[in-house]
């Protein structure tokens, strides 16, 4: 499997899973939000939005060709909130309930990884001199 293909495939699971769990946030009452994660549900709420933001930003930006510096952006995002996931985990329950978290965050950095040298490849190509003269 080449490496685009890889990154393809963990983006786009990667973003059926935030979007599932971001919407699924979004749409649980407060009260039961509150009770199962011992949290804020205001702040649970704000997680869901950036949950849904960053799937989206996972693969719209790279799929269309526009703004594709976004893709490693928002994957880097994804991998904070995933952080925080991960201690959060570790700290409210056994140590073993923090290695999915964690396996979803160490794969929004391989994402990030990947994206990131495309992108700032071709970032570097459009600020070329040569570009930059051609455009002027």
């Amino acid at each position: 499997m080449k490496p685009t293909s890889r990154l393809w495939t963990v983006q786009i699971v990667l973003a059926a899973l935030f979007l599932f769990a971001g919407v699924m946030k979004l749409l649980m009452p407060a009260a039961a939000l509150e009770a199962q994660a011992h949290m804020p549900a205001l702040f649970l709420k704000f997680i869901g939005v950036c949950e849904v933001l960053g799937a989206i930003g996972v693969i719209v930006p790279w799929l269309t060709g526009i703004h594709r510096q976004l893709t490693p952006v928002a994957a880097a995002g994804l991998v904070v909130i995933m952080i925080g996931a991960t201690v959060i985990s570790a700290a409210q329950g056994p140590a073993v309930g923090a290695i999915v978290p964690a396996v979803v965050g160490l794969l929004a950095a391989y994402v990030v990884r990947g994206r990131w040298e495309t992108a700032s490849r071709r970032t570097l190509v459009s600020l070329s001199p040569t570009t930059l003269r051609r455009a002027a």
